[in-house]
């Protein structure tokens, strides 16, 4: 059960979910690119989740939740070597290709570096909107105790979910409801990953 003097929480939409961000694979699950309101505000000790479109198949549904337990700045999570594996390899698995420790930045020149990746071009250049607005805030959210659905995004109860159900930006979550909503988790399912990301298959296809 949670017991925790104070926590807050996020929840949001995950509308293309890659494995990319958040990244659930290895030991830890990682918010390391996309949502900069997020990562900027979020603590060590809140709670993330995210939820399927409403206008697909197990709308609002779960596919992840995670606790904040380290919050690091790109550099430290560039240089740290729990961390070495997320850095993206884009000629080996889906998995090593959506590794998201892609960014670093350089204080002599000021300027940020970005790794050939799913947020890169295609052809493995910057993808200067992408740098822009991953690197809004400069932090990174890792947590070892996540949840994480994928393609089998569950269903909580219908009062836990009108609590987290957001449009096309995100929610903020009082500390009764994330401590509701992680404690149901805790009773109802085992921490880790449950299914591939949903869009595993389509991504499997276009390498064929």
């Amino acid at each position: 059960m949670l017991n925790r003097i104070y926590m807050k929480g996020f929840s949001y939409v995950i509308s293309r979910d890659f494995g990319f961000a958040p990244n659930p694979f290895g030991e830890y699950c990682t918010l390391a690119t996309c949502k900069p309101i997020i990562r900027r505000h979020a603590n060590v000790g809140d709670l993330i989740i995210g939820i399927s479109p409403k206008n697909k198949g197990k709308g609002n549904n779960l596919i992840y939740g995670m606790i904040v337990e380290e919050k690091i700045s790109f550099n430290q999570y560039w240089n740290d070597t729990r961390f070495q594996y997320k850095k993206p390899v884009m000629n080996g698995s889906i998995v090593q290709m959506m590794g998201d420790n892609i960014y670093h930045y350089n204080e002599e020149i000021k300027k940020w570096f970005q790794l050939d990746s799913h947020h890169s071009l295609m052809n493995g250049k910057i993808n200067k909107l992408n740098v822009d607005n991953d690197t809004k805030a400069d932090a990174v959210l890792i947590s070892s105790s996540f949840y994480y659905f994928g393609k089998e995004p569950i269903s909580i109860p219908e009062t836990l979910k009108s609590k987290i159900v957001v449009g096309r930006s995100h929610r903020c979550l009082t500390e009764k409801d994330s401590k509701e909503i992680w404690n149901w988790l805790e009773k109802n399912c085992e921490q880790g990953i449950h299914a591939d990301p949903l869009k595993f298959k389509s991504f499997k296809k276009l390498l064929e």
